[in-house]
């Protein structure tokens, strides 16, 4: 009869199971707290993640007296956001190698490297989605680049008041951080700064190109989770989790090969919600401003009132509006008045970028 209290090897498997996710889940929680993720989202099943936003176009509010006021029309518009997709491993420590290093080394080992490899890919997710922001900024070195991105979004979110977070490539900052006076932290196999250069949280990882920064607001960042131990996986599989549910694993032994198997889960995924919100700054670069312009036609009456909108990146760039024949149209910030019958190419100029829309003036319009 076993002794009570005897230790066994299920209860070392047990131990190392709740090891591996505790190391994961206090890990990625310094993560999210480093990066001030305040939306923690667990997937339910059967279920999508949208958001909404309203969309819409605010009439002139010059009225004549007795006019029927115009209706300003907006609508509401749902945001997919990326499908999350369950990810499974598996990794197999053989007899052998049990043999030769001990069971619990040679099975710890194992685990180890399958716990960095899985950060990797979220790490690597989460920077490839960064890589997609819209925003543009530039500077002559690091510490100019990264004002810019600063300035950037502080034009994006210029109606929220925000935190800044930005990640850039180690190399970039390598001599200023030798010789300055900083406390570099580590999480979640990165190094990050809190309130780098009085800007804000930098982190620091190699899967951001070198020369590259990218900068986002704390509030915009989302991280979206199946949880392991609900979306009505439990009722089919058993994994060592916690209550949260990022991450899960089983171990067992399997005698048809004779190696100690383990099976890990884990659906984790860091985004920005809105990717207009994320800036991609260029270190020593420069930026080629991009103009969009709607309608590219428009036919007003004599005397008419109408509206071209244009829209300008990165924000807060300089451009001019103009026409190719200022009798037949007056253009003021985009609102174009017809003075007679004709017509007229109105532009929207940003440095060496031009877009234009062909206006005509009908008489009998």
């Amino acid at each position: 009869m076993a002794e009570t209290n005897l230790i066994k090897k299920n209860d070392l498997a047990r131990a190392r199971e709740i090891d591996f996710v505790y190391r994961f889940n206090d890990s990625i929680k310094k993560l999210v707290e480093a990066l001030g993720v305040t939306r923690k989202i667990p997937k339910q099943a059967g279920t999508n993640l949208k958001a909404y936003k309203a969309t819409g176009t605010l009439q002139d509010g010059l009225v004549a007296e007795g006019d029927i006021i115009p209706l300003s029309h907006y609508k509401t518009v749902a945001i997919n956001f990326d499908e999350i997709t369950l990810k499974k491993w598996r990794k197999a420590t053989s007899a052998e190698a049990i043999v030769e290093k001990g069971y619990n080394q040679a099975v710890q080992m194992t685990t180890d490297e399958m716990l960095k490899d899985v950060q990797k890919g979220i790490k690597k997710y989460f920077f490839n989605f960064l890589g997609q922001g819209t925003g543009l900024a530039a500077g002559a070195t690091f510490q100019a680049t990264l004002a810019a991105v600063w300035g950037q979004l502080q034009v994006l979110f210029e109606d929220t008041e925000i935190a800044a977070v930005y990640f850039m490539n180690p190399l970039d900052v390598a001599d200023y951080l030798g010789s300055a006076q900083i406390t570099v932290q580590q999480v979640f196999g990165m190094s990050y700064i809190e309130n780098f250069l009085g800007l804000g949280t930098v982190i620091l990882n190699s899967n951001v190109p070198k020369g590259t920064v990218y900068g986002t607001a704390k509030e915009n960042l989302v991280l979206y989770y199946i949880p392991v131990n609900g979306a009505d996986l439990d009722e089919a599989f058993e994994f060592t989790s916690d209550e949260l549910g990022y991450i899960g694993i089983h171990e067992v032994p399997d005698y048809d090969n004779m190696t100690a198997k383990d099976t890990v889960t884990s659906g984790i995924v860091l985004f920005a919600e809105r990717i207009d919100g994320v800036v991609v700054g260029k270190i020593g670069g420069s930026i080629t401003p991009t103009v969009t312009i709607d309608p590219t036609s428009i036919t007003i009456p004599v005397g008419g009132i109408d509206t071209i909108k244009a829209k300008v990146a990165p924000a807060g760039t300089a451009y001019t509006w103009a026409s190719s024949d200022n009798t037949v149209v007056t253009v003021n910030d985009g609102v174009i008045t017809g003075v007679k019958a004709g017509t007229a190419n109105v532009t929207v100029t940003a440095g060496s970028v031009v877009k234009t829309c062909a206006v005509t003036v009908s008489a009998d319009a």
